[in-house]
């Protein structure tokens, strides 16, 4: 009797991913390196957007026939 399981694996995760899409690829120069300064505001900006609650969104509202 074999450790691995045989029943209920899902067999498509057997199979690799498929390769990027070519139009992923940056053509052309390189992007230049963040500064330490640029990586410093990056990130105080990560740590604020993390701890700073998410405004809720406005697809939310009642529709004026809901209203009764």
């Amino acid at each position: 009797m074999s450790s691995t399981p045989q029943h209920g694996t899902d067999h498509t995760l057997a199979y690799p991913e498929p390769p990027a899409s070519p139009l992923w690829h940056r053509r052309g120069t390189k992007a230049r390196p963040l500064t330490p300064e640029e990586q410093r505001r990056n990130r105080e900006l990560l740590v604020l957007a993390q701890h700073t609650p998410r405004p809720r969104s406005r697809t939310t509202k009642t529709r004026p026939e809901a209203r009764s």
